[in-house]
């Protein structure tokens, strides 16, 4: 079975990383949505995540700890990931007059800033990243993307479990 082996998990989320940017790519070139700094962000831990899970699945660990190394680090991308997409959807449900103001773009950001200050800028939002320009089924683009990495937390908790019952 594919989901039994450190192999086939990695494959599978690495696989559901490739979809999740595949949709974020075709929403801003096919689409025209411009994606704001947390959308960014978000991006990033995807990325991050799918390195990881690439790395794994050509690593193919077979022991328990390369396993649930794999596993932890994974879990810690996609809670990232995850954390951001929270902190957005958050940001999305402020009244209008709560909302932070809108601050300079990212990319002037990372030219005048140094990354940290960037990041704590980023987290603590901007006017840009609380507006909704589009929602399926009742839920905004940072909503879906967070469903995304808790379904994306099942790859890494799949190697963590087979690392556990000792499968790797």
């Amino acid at each position: 079975m594919m989901l039994a082996s450190t192999r086939g998990v990695a494959l599978a989320g690495f696989a559901f990383c490739v979809l999740m940017m595949a949709v974020a790519l075709v929403l801003e070139h096919i689409v025209g949505f411009a994606p704001c700094p947390l959308c960014i962000f978000q991006r990033v831990g995807v990325i991050a995540t799918a390195i990881v899970l690439a790395v794994a699945a050509l690593h193919n660990p077979a022991g328990r700890i390369g396993c649930a190394l794999y596993a932890v680090l994974s879990l810690i991308t996609v809670a990232g990931g995850a954390f951001v997409a929270g902190r957005h959807v958050w940001l999305q449900s402020l009244p209008a007059d709560k909302v932070p103001s809108c601050g300079p773009n990212l990319d002037y950001m990372m030219d005048m800033l140094p990354l940290q200050d960037v990041v704590a800028m980023v987290l603590t939002g901007s006017g840009e990243c609380a507006e909704i320009s589009f929602s399926l089924l009742g839920l905004s683009l940072p909503a879906w993307t967070l469903v995304g990495f808790l379904l994306l937390a099942l790859a890494p908790l799949r190697l963590l479990w087979l690392s556990i019952m000792a499968r790797c």
